[in-house]
């Protein structure tokens, strides 16, 4: 049973300006302030499991010379640099491609470069209980998180109660999943808490490397004749030439849109392993560690009547003054303040700054 990972590592970092940005995005930094970086604490994750030759990482050609940096013991022809961002399923296709030069069955694991995951022992059993599923059975597992509360920002995916598969280890079950739920409004996502049946979205995918290929064919037929171009120079000089032809006409569209939604053969295994998309500002408040007063203190900070502020900053003395529920994020880049519970918004100042050509801020 030959094993293998990709991770993705195309993001553009655009929530957590301004210490992410276009050149050293969320993924590259050690955002939660653990001494590695986000995409280093994946690709030790996985390598509790998976060998480092088995690990692909896709990222964008401006961002090469980074993961190269970061990961030292990636091999080089193992880093797939795409010319530009086209979301997930044209990204998880291009690995697939290399991988099957390998082995045209190998079972994959797909993994976004920037989670925080909290038990790793968990983490790979739940892994390893997919991988064997999906060598025996084909299809597709999707990771679905037990939901701890009515969250709005993840989308959902719906199980089957009475349509399980014993877990090869006879621990837990493998469920068939019944549909796939856009991120709701907070009724709705009450109303999912409430029925039991619905799990969160992780991003994280267990399949069969000809099983996916097989599946794009079916749901994303434009996308993999485009990908198709690719195989005779995979390992050619012309392959980053033809690479950027491709590119430039493929569909930008997520595996959940072109093949989850679309498939009849999609498993869940309910995952509780301490996940955390960490896409915000306001969730890095939530996961760190607070003193007395709620604060959250990151570089040399003075907090006098100040409550439940989170406070980041590189280099200058930050001093806080009788407020309370605000996100402070201080670089050499710029200056973010903003109210708790409205982190989401960065992105509209990145866009602003786009707009206005402000780009040595980006």
């Amino acid at each position: 049973m030959n094993n293998y990972a990709v991770i993705m590592a195309g993001g553009a970092g655009t929530r957590f300006w301004p210490k992410g940005t276009s050149k050293l995005p969320k993924q590259f930094l050690n955002i939660s302030h653990e001494l590695d970086t986000m995409v280093q604490q994946t690709f030790k994750r996985l390598t509790e499991f998976i060998p480092a030759n088995n690990i692909f990482i896709v990222t964008n050609v401006n961002h090469k010379n980074e993961v190269r940096k970061q990961l030292p013991h990636l091999p080089e022809h193992n880093i797939i640099a795409e010319p530009i961002g086209r979301n997930t399923a044209p990204c998880i296709g291009l690995a697939n491609l290399f991988i099957q030069q390998f082995d045209p069955k190998a079972n994959v694991i797909v993994v976004p470069s920037d989670h925080l995951i909290k038990n790793h022992a968990e983490f790979k059993r739940i892994m390893n209980a997919g991988l064997k599923f999906v060598h025996e059975h084909g299809g597709i597992v999707t990771l679905g998180i037990t939901p701890s509360h009515p969250e709005t920002g993840y989308g959902y995916i719906q199980f089957d109660p009475d349509k399980a598969t014993d877990e090869p280890d006879g621990n837990e079950k493998i469920y068939k999943v019944k549909t796939f739920a856009e991120k709701p409004n907070l009724e709705v996502a009450k109303s999912f808490l409430a029925s039991g049946d619905f799990l969160w979205n992780s991003g994280m995918f267990i399949f069969r490397a000809d099983t996916m290929m097989d599946e794009m064919k079916i749901s994303l037929a434009d996308v993999y004749e485009s990908l198709m171009k690719l195989v005779p120079v995979l390992h050619s000089k012309d392959f980053d030439k033809t690479l950027e032809m491709v590119y430039a006409q493929i569909k930008s569209i997520s595996i959940d849109y072109g093949v989850m939604e679309k498939s009849s053969n999609v498993h869940t295994i309910k995952s509780d392993f301490g996940w955390n998309d960490v896409g915000s500002w306001d969730e890095i408040y939530n996961i760190s560690e607070k003193d007395s007063e709620g604060n959250v203190k990151k570089g040399r900070t003075v907090t006098i009547n100040s409550k439940n502020n989170l406070i980041i900053n590189d280099q200058k003395i930050a001093a806080l003054i009788g407020v309370e529920d605000l996100l402070v994020i201080d670089t050499d880049n710029g200056l973010l303040i903003c109210k708790r519970g409205e982190s989401q918004s960065v992105k509209e100042v990145v866009e602003y700054l786009r707009r206005k050509n402000l780009d040595q801020y980006l």
